[in-house]
């Protein structure tokens, strides 16, 4: 039982081994030419279920090697994809199943495209996953360098003959390879029979039809170069007949050791005919007819029809009457008896032998005598071992009589035509018939001769001379070239052909026949002439079919287009026409049309006198279309000028046979009228009107727009200019000229704004005028003047159009005033002594360019010292000026008593103080100040835009206490009425006292005051002393009254 254990595990194991799937494919890498039909084996082993497996064939292409491309299924149709699904569907791959579980994968026309890594796949069929169920190899896919090479031809050789036959095989693979060749041998049908061949091992086996052969060595084949090997048999049998053909097989020898032939290529046959050996011959013996005239030639020919002949010997005689005429050995030298040697040495016969198998007696001339029988006969001979000829068999065939009759000498001639009237380049023949017709050999000679029209003489055209020749007058050169004699074989018929007639040929012909004999001294005697009737031929010029367009067309066009003019042949005499063309121009003002262009039939160039004086040269352009028939005149950019009717006139010019250009017709077209007119008048300018306000110092910017031209290469001149606010005429300010030239108005009426002017032009069609730096003297209504220019044909500028644009009134001011003081007021109470300061306060401004001007106001009560009518006393303000300081940060002088006591300062750009120093009590009151906004305009010139004031500071000053001479001295008033005033009032009482009463005198009307009082004017000086009352008192003068 112990031993029984092992036993089984080992057979369990061996039945597990023995069930395991194993997928195998054909061994790769293989190498297979492009183009040939392959095959890849595939099996499987060790599957459990149906004996009849499944098998899938993929690819994975070089170009994508992780990607499987499915080619073929035994069990699934729609398994390919899409570029195999057409050579599956046509057979091109397929699958062969050798038996249940082996199968080939066929490719019958392999291509470049099937290299790749091939993979076998079979489905499972076992009850569970266990094995290998594909199986993978390499296909590599190289050129077919393999080429096979023979001359086809056809050989016919005669039994026992030697036979060579040379074949090229090459080929250029990069894989180590070898090359089989073999020679076979094909009748019609039948299967083809191996002769010899050399195979990849380079071992030569002959086939077995030859194999008996090639060891006596009769059969060859050997390499003569490094691609070249040659067949040889010798002794060629009758059975070696058919074609020749060299078959030529690439192999390589795949992983697996074996050979395979990776493509077979057979060359062009050659055509062998083998001809079997016959000792039996005949003879036979030909001529032409039976019956000839005295001079006329004969011959015989004796042909021999055997085999091989020429390795045969054969002797040949001539026999007339059973009598020897002359005999050919196998050497073919003839042996002629006396009589006929004397004629063969006289060129009057011939024996020869023309080739192997033909033998020839000719006779030149034969005479009367020559009648009779004549017969060839034929004898082999064999050539003994001492080289002595013994004659063998002969043979002769039946005798061919004939007969030589004598020459008639009566004979009539006539000359006829069939075209007696021809055209200028027709051909006409003229025959010359003789009767009875006499055979080719009989001497007879042929004269033509030629009256020309308009003359009485005749002379000799051309003569067929008795020995066939042709013999042409001395006035005959014209004819020539163009004529063509001949002399039917049949007959002594004599034709004169002449082509491509002309006046050269009309006239009248005649032909003289002479009949001759030639004697055996070789002289010549005339046996009879003959003079045909006369033939009249008339040679006219063809009649014209020249037809040109009649039809008539208006053209309307821009100037400097192109005017396309036609003339156009709708037929003509001959295809060989040619034609002038002269065009011309027909002006209403003119009484007929003038030459503008004349092209001759030769198509050479004139210029008319309208070409010439409208300087038309350089604008002319002919053309002639390739069918000959349309003639085109254009006249490059039309002018104005150029307007009027066209028309060609036609002429038709043929080539006479004598080579001279003649004119057979002329014909007048339709005509053309012309008008060519300026170009329409499109120029479009924005006629929008504009409003634009702008501050001084801003630019502006003003727009001209070109919204249409009437040309695109037109080019444009653009003016700016204003109307000013109170001006009537407009001011020319800038202009562009066409060639963008800018050029300025006049220096007076720019001023300054010339240099703030800027012209440019950012776009065709669109002109923009800048301002910079605007001031107020620039507002005004702007506009612009769009002239537009056009080129002419003559390279002239001219004003095709000018418009204006709409106006764009432009505004500019002075900036908005914003300026705000603070008019807050204010109480301040200082003590005597002190400093009280006043600020002027900004709270806003215009611009921030502004710079200001601060003059501060002291306000404070006086009495008045004029009574109203009720006598009363009034009270006002005065205004007194404290400190001023300009916009130019200038300041004024300081008034009297302030001077020395003020100080100024500017905290900010706005905010401004003014400190008042030792305030005392004079200087009680109220205060304020003014602020004046100034701004500079683009010139530098300042202006003021605004001023307003400020609130009021009431100022108090508190006495700090003093004795009584401080008192007084701080007093003026107290000052003069106890120092000053007593001294002199009383003198001033006094004077006016005696003055009133001596006006009283002369008028006591005018002496009369207001009230009755009267007035008193007088300058009083002013005493100011410093607060110490240490100094001198000042004097100044102000005006005062006193009652």
């Amino acid at each position: 039982m112990r031993t029984l254990r092992p036993l089984l595990a080992s057979v369990l194991l061996l039945g597990m081994a023995l069930a395991q799937r194993q997928v195998t494919v054909q061994e790769g890498p293989l190498y297979r030419t492009e183009g040939s039909h392959i095959t890849l084996w595939c099996k499987v082993s060790g599957y459990q279920g149906p004996a009849e497996q499944n098998f899938q064939w993929s690819i994975y292409l070089p170009s994508a090697p992780e990607r499987e491309v499915q080619i073929v299924s035994t069990v699934d149709p729609s398994f390919p994809y899409a570029i195999y699904t057409q050579r599956v569907r046509s057979r091109g791959i397929f699958v062969e199943r050798l038996q249940g579980d082996a199968v080939l994968l066929h490719i019958t026309e392999l291509q470049e495209r099937d290299a790749g890594q091939y993979e076998c796949h079979t489905p499972n069929t076992d009850e569970r996953y266990f094995g290998s169920y594909s199986a993978k190899m390499n296909l590599v896919v190289i050129p077919d360098s393999l080429r096979v090479t023979a001359i086809p031809q056809t050989l016919n050789k005669v039994e026992h003959d030697s036979l060579e036959l040379k074949c090229e095989v090459s080929k250029s693979t990069a894989q180590h390879s070898h090359v089989s060749i073999a020679w076979y041998r094909q009748r019609g049908s039948e299967a083809p029979v191996e002769i010899i061949s050399l195979s990849r091992d380079f071992v030569l086996r002959a086939g077995s039809a030859y194999a008996q052969r090639q060891a006596t060595g009769d059969v060859r084949l050997d390499k003569v170069g490094e691609t070249t090997s040659k067949l040889t048999i010798y002794n060629l049998h009758p059975s070696d007949q058919g074609e020749f053909y060299c078959e030529a097989a690439e192999w390589i020898q795949d992983p697996d050791g074996s050979w395979y032939a990776m493509t077979r290529k057979r060359s062009q046959g050659a055509i062998v005919n083998v001809q079997a050996t016959d000792k039996e011959f005949s003879v036979r013996l030909e001529t032409e007819k039976r019956m000839y005239i005295v001079g006329e030639p004969v011959e015989f020919r004796c042909i021999l029809e055997a085999q091989n002949v020429p390795d045969r010997y054969f002797s040949i005689s001539w026999a007339f009457n059973s009598s020897l005429i002359a005999s050919l050995g196998p050497n073919a030298v003839p042996v002629l008896n006396n009589e006929f040697a004397q004629r063969e040495a006289l060129g009057q016969l011939k024996v020869a032998k023309e080739s192997d198998n033909v033998f020839v007696l000719k006779i030149y001339r034969l005479r009367l005598e020559d009648s009779g029988k004549y017969n060839c006969r034929v004898t082999e001979r064999e050539k003994t071992v001492t080289g002595d000829f013994i004659d063998k068999e002969s043979k002769r065939p039946k005798n061919i009589p004939i007969t030589v009759m004598p020459l008639k000498a009566g004979f009539a001639v006539t000359a006829i035509s069939r075209t007696p009237g021809v055209t200028y380049n027709e051909s006409f023949d003229l025959q010359c018939i003789i009767k009875p017709h006499y055979p080719s050999w009989v001497p007879v000679s042929v004269t033509w001769r030629f009256q020309p029209a308009g003359s009485t003489e005749f002379h000799d055209l051309v003569t067929f001379t008795r020995d066939g020749g042709v013999q042409w007058g001395d006035r005959a050169a014209a004819f020539r070239t163009r004529t063509a004699i001949e002399k039917a074989e049949s007959s002594n018929n004599v034709r004169l052909s002449i082509s491509r007639a002309s006046d050269t040929e009309a006239g009248k012909y005649q032909c003289v026949a002479e009949l001759w004999r030639k004697n055996y001294n070789s002289s010549w005697t005339r046996l009879a002439d003959r003079t045909s009737n006369l033939l009249e031929i008339r040679v006219l010029r063809p009649v014209t079919k020249l037809q040109v367009s009649k039809s008539k067309r208006s053209i309307t066009l821009v100037e400097n287009r192109p005017i396309l003019l036609n003339c156009s042949v709708k037929s003509q005499t001959s295809p060989d026409s040619h034609f002038a063309v002269l065009w011309y121009v027909h002006k209403p003002s003119d009484a007929d049309g003038k030459l503008i262009l004349k092209t001759t039939h030769s198509s050479a160039f004139e210029y008319g006198t309208y070409a010439e004086e409208e300087g038309l040269r350089g604008r002319l352009q002919f053309e002639r279309s390739a069918s000959g028939g349309l003639f085109s005149l254009t006249v490059q950019r039309a002018e104005v000028r150029d307007s009027g009717s066209y028309y060609c006139h036609v002429e038709e010019w043929l080539l006479s046979p004598n080579h001279a250009w003649y004119k057979l017709a002329e014909e007048v077209s339709g005509r053309t009228e012309v008008t060519v007119k300026q170009p329409d008048n499109r120029l479009q300018v924005s006629q929008t009107h504009k409003n634009l306000t702008v501050l001084e110092n801003e630019w502006v910017t003003l727009e001209c727009l070109v919204k249409n031209r009437s040309s695109p290469s037109s080019q444009l001149a653009v003016e700016w200019s204003v109307r000013r606010p109170g001006r009537a005429d407009r001011e020319v300010l800038a202009w562009l000229s066409r060639q963008s030239t800018l050029h300025y108005g006049e220096p007076a009426a720019l001023g300054d704004l010339r240099g703030r002017l800027r012209l440019e032009s950012p776009a065709p069609g669109l002109f923009l005028l800048s301002i910079h730096n605007c001031t107020v003297r620039d507002s005004g209504a702007y506009g612009c003047r769009v002239e537009e220019w056009l080129l002419d044909p003559s390279e002239r500028w001219y004003k095709r159009a000018e418009q204006l644009s709409g106006i764009s009134t432009l505004t500019v001011r002075q900036p908005d005033p914003t300026l705000q003081v603070d008019t807050a007021t204010a109480n301040l109470t200082v003590q005597e002594k002190e400093s009280f300061p006043l600020d002027c306060s900004i709270l806003s401004r215009s611009s921030p360019e502004s710079h200001f001007a601060v003059t501060w106001y002291s306000l404070r009560a006086k009495e008045a010292g004029d009574h109203t009518e009720q006598g009363e006393e009034e009270e006002e303000e005065e205004r007194e000026a404290v400190l001023s300081v300009g916009p130019d940060a200038i300041f004024s002088p300081e008034a009297g008593r302030w001077e020395g006591r003020l100080r100024f300062q500017r905290l900010s750009a706005v905010l401004f103080r003014l400190t008042v120093l030792q305030a005392g009590a004079a200087d009680t009151g109220n205060y304020s100040c003014r602020v004046e906004e100034w701004l500079a305009d683009p010139n530098g010139v300042w202006y003021r835009l605004a001023q307003e004031e400020s609130g009021m500071v009431a100022v108090h000053v508190q006495d700090a206490g003093s004795t009584l001479q401080s008192v007084i001295c701080s007093n003026d008033a107290l000052f003069y009425f106890v120092f000053f005033y007593p001294f002199p009032i009383f003198g001033i009482l006094i004077i006016t006292i005696l003055l009133v009463r001596f006006k009283s005198r002369n008028s006591s009307k005018n002496s009369e005051g207001k009230n009755g009082v009267p007035l008193l004017w007088i300058k009083e000086p002013h005493l100011n002393y410093s607060p110490t009352c240490l100094e001198p008192p000042v004097l100044s003068i102000h005006p005062g009254t006193m009652d």
